[in-house]
This record gives C-alpha cells, sequence and structure tokens, in this order.
C-alpha cells in the first residue's frame, strides 16, 4: 500500500487590533466556521499603533495597519483588496471639554492614538497647527476630559461614547473629509508580506473575505462573539458600531476606494507628511492596479 503524501500546513500569524469590528470581520476564520485547508492562521491582538510599529520589522504575516503608516511599509507589504474601514461621510472625530470652533484648533495640543495613525494624519491635514501628544487610543476620552491635552482625535468605539463623558465635537473628519474630496476616508487596511508571494496572498485574501461575509450574512451570531470585544459598550452601540466599520466596503475598496487611497497620500505628500515616493498597490485578481 503506498502513503498518502505528507502534506504540511503553514503557519501564518495575522494581527488585528482587539476591537469588536475586527472581531466581527475575523469571527468566521477565529472559530473555524470556513474551511482553510493547509494553511492555520494564528491570531495576534494588538492596538494599531503598535502593529503599524511591528509591521516596520515585518512581524506579521498578515496585519492590520493604518493607511498612513502603509507608505512606510509598501517594500514588504502589499495591501489587500478586502478587509479594510472607511469612514463614508464619519470618521475620527476631534473632541474637546467646551465648546470649539473649528478655527480654534490651532496652536492646541491635541492627544491622538499615535503617530502614523490615519486619524492623526487627517489631523494634519485638517490642521497643520497643532502640537500631537500620543495617547494610548482607550485614554484619550480620558485625557481630554481630564484637561490633560486640549483636544483629542477619538478612533474606534469612542466615536459614538464621548457624548456620555459630555465632551464637545469639534469637528469628525470623515465628514469634512467628504466635503473636501467627496470620497469616503481610508482609516485601516489589511496588509500580507510580499514573500509570501501573489497567489498565496490572493488566497489568504480570499479567505478573510470569506470571513467577513460569514459575519455579514450571520450578523447576530458574530456581533455576539464581537461583544466580548466591545469594551462596556451596549449590544446595540456595537451593533451600529460594527456596521459603520464592517461592510460591503470591507469587501472590497471599489473604484472610488483605490481612488480615496491615492488621495489621501496625494495631500499627505504635499503636506510634507509622506515622502514624495509614497506609492500603494492593491492585491487583487490582476495582481495590482
Amino acid at each position: 500500500m503506498t502513503a498518502s503524501p505528507i502534506t504540511e500546513t503553514l503557519q501564518l500569524r495575522l494581527a488585528h487590533s482587539p476591537d469588536s469590528d475586527d472581531a466581527f470581520m475575523f469571527y468566521a476564520l477565529a472559530t473555524g466556521k470556513i474551511l482553510t485547508p493547509g494553511l492555520k492562521f494564528t491570531h495576534i491582538l494588538k492596538d494599531i499603533e503598535t502593529l503599524n510599529q511591528a509591521a516596520l520589522k515585518q512581524e506579521y504575516d498578515i496585519t492590520a495597519v493604518s493607511f498612513y503608516a502603509f507608505p512606510f511599509l509598501a517594500d514588504n507589504y502589499v495591501l489587500m483588496d478586502c478587509g479594510a474601514s472607511f469612514g463614508e461621510g464619519y470618521g475620527p472625530i476631534i473632541v474637546a471639554a467646551r465648546p470649539m470652533k473649528r478655527g480654534e484648533l490651532a496652536g492646541k495640543r491635541v492627544a491622538v492614538a499615535g503617530l502614523r495613525t490615519t486619524s492623526y494624519l487627517a489631523l494634519k491635514l485638517f490642521e497643520p497647527n497643532v502640537e500631537a501628544v500620543v495617547v494610548p487610543f482607550d485614554h484619550i476620552l480620558d485625557a481630554v476630559q481630564n484637561h490633560e491635552a486640549d483636544a483629542g482625535v477619538i478612533i474606534h468605539e469612542a466615536q459614538l461614547l464621548y457624548p456620555q463623558m459630555g465632551l464637545s465635537k469639534v469637528v469628525d473628519l470623515g465628514q469634512w473629509w467628504q466635503e473636501e474630496t467627496s470620497l469616503p476616508l481610508p482609516l485601516g487596511a489589511n496588509a500580507i508580506r510580499r514573500s509570501l508571494g501573489a497567489d498565496l496572498g490572493l488566497r489568504v485574501a480570499g479567505i478573510v473575505r470569506q470571513s467577513v461575509e460569514f459575519g455579514l450574512e450571520h450578523r447576530e451570531e458574530a456581533l455576539n462573539y464581537a461583544m466580548q470585544f466591545a469594551r462596556d459598550m451596549s449590544s446595540d452601540t456595537a451593533d451600529k458600531f460594527v456596521g459603520m466599520y464592517v461592510n460591503n466596503r470591507t469587501l472590497a475598496y471599489g473604484e472610488d476606494g483605490r481612488r480615496a487611497v491615492r488621495e489621501l497620500y496625494s495631500r499627505g505628500v504635499a503636506a510634507g507628511l509622506l515622502p514624495r515616493d509614497a506609492h500603494v498597490d492593491f492585491l487583487h485578481e490582476d495582481k495590482a492596479a
């Protein structure tokens, strides 16, 4: 009798943030709801700025990154055409402890989640003359409330929770961006190491897309799973938040989504916030666009 050939399983380290939207997105993959023959994924959960820094050292095979961080990583990673988060007329919000007009932001100390986050890039495009103070993303509301900063750029669930803390909105940067460009605001992406090759990259992207599709098609069970990462949000608030950032745009950027990324980079270069050779390519069926 001829022995069956032994097929080795390829271990891949997949890193994403410990947030309800990412948990929803990767629910099917993390819980074995979809088959990944020959591949085994180890999930690593870290905040987005930690992931941006880790990607500089190529610590993970597949990783969530801020769109702002990607041009600094592009030699080693390529963007998958799925798993991204866009703000459709909404996004990171600048808040303050007192009512503040947009024009008052100049010269202020503003708490940000990291200097490679897209929220920081959007802040600097909106108002270049601010002093950024790096604060862990889940402490920004407290920093503003305690007057450790004049204002703060909030991301993730804080975008829905800040009114409960008596804070005032200065501007929604996603809304501002849409007014400026008529495009969605690219926020976070999933990237895969180029060294893994285009074929494997496309296969992994297909698995991620399957996971997103499963969550969208089995919303209640995926949301129940995501609630453990919802940081004291009610189920209704978590459902709203997930709906903001996991949707059809997460399945594929679309041409306007890719145009939005290029526009973000073009403005970043013009503002001196990105290197002049900043470029972007997207891994999908024709390999690049």
